[in-house]
């Protein structure tokens, strides 16, 4: 993401040296091909995990697979859409037929909704966002902890939003669905818990991705809207947000469970 807005403070440069954290495990990526996805396929591959890519775009993922592979590490794609419940048991199907189990899935796929008040989101809107915001990670989660319970257990991690926490007179179909993420999160978490599955989600705030573009192109002037209600005085990059998603699927996160941790910055505070 660009931007003129000079209240905007340039993101400093991320890095991190990776330990291992993932090393040995199946991983699950829905949305995997751009934005917190890629970030998160690239980043779970250098700690250890052989990721299966999952999204709709799959020359993305083609592209992506390739460039994981030539650094060494192990990654797969299935082509998705979100929006069929057909095409989520595929894709963890998939994942059983190339590696037999699944320990960790990172469930970030998601869509925008026309940006608007409540009164003119219309029933279509709501209807793309049950499916791809709600409906599909009910699904996914389902199919998934099915793999993982034959394996002895796992770890989940929902990608929800700040907008989940709080009124979003802007996006209120958006933030209705993500804030029944959260809940269903914390259901499956106290359900599944002692099988040895854990469930966990994050809520990122303000996040340099293409969504975050596709926003300020329908609605001129919420970066700079975003960028000055967060506290460390600046978007997200989408690695940062991988960073705790990672930590989360790991065994580093063992007691963790139910819980919706914010990755925003401080925005929600």
């Amino acid at each position: 993401m660009t931007t003129d807005n000079n209240n905007t403070s340039p993101a400093p440069t991320f890095t991190s040296t990776p330990i291992g954290l993932l090393t040995g495990k199946v991983v699950l990526i829905t949305g995997a091909s751009r934005g917190i996805g890629a970030a998160a396929a690239r980043l779970f591959a250098a700690e250890g995990a052989a990721v299966v890519l999952a999204a709709r775009s799959t020359k993305a993922l083609d592209d992506l697979v390739t460039e994981i592979r030539a650094e060494g590490g192990r990654a797969d794609a299935v082509p998705l859409d979100l929006a069929d419940r057909t095409s989520v048991h595929a894709a963890v199907d998939r994942v059983e037929e190339l590696h037999g189990r699944l320990d960790g899935a990172f469930n970030n796929g998601a869509t925008i909704q026309q940006p608007g008040p409540l009164d003119t989101t219309s029933d279509d809107d709501i209807d793309e966002q049950f499916a791809v915001n709600f409906r599909s990670h009910w699904t996914a989660m389902n199919a998934e902890a099915a793999l993982m319970r034959r394996g002895g257990g796992g770890a989940i991690v929902n990608t929800s939003s700040i907008g989940s926490r709080r009124a979003n007179p802007a996006l209120p179909a958006y933030g209705a669905m993500k804030r029944a993420l959260n809940s269903i999160t914390e259901t499956a978490a106290v359900t599944w818990g002692p099988e040895g599955i854990r469930v966990n989600g994050i809520t990122p705030g303000g996040t340099a991705t293409e969504m975050i573009d596709a926003w300020e192109a329908a609605t001129p002037g919420i970066v700079e809207r975003i960028t000055t209600s967060i506290p460390l005085g600046r978007m997200a990059e989408p690695r940062e947000v991988a960073e705790v998603a990672t930590w989360l699927l790991s065994d580093r996160a063992s007691m963790v469970t139910g819980a919706i941790v914010p990755v925003d910055g401080g925005a929600g505070a």
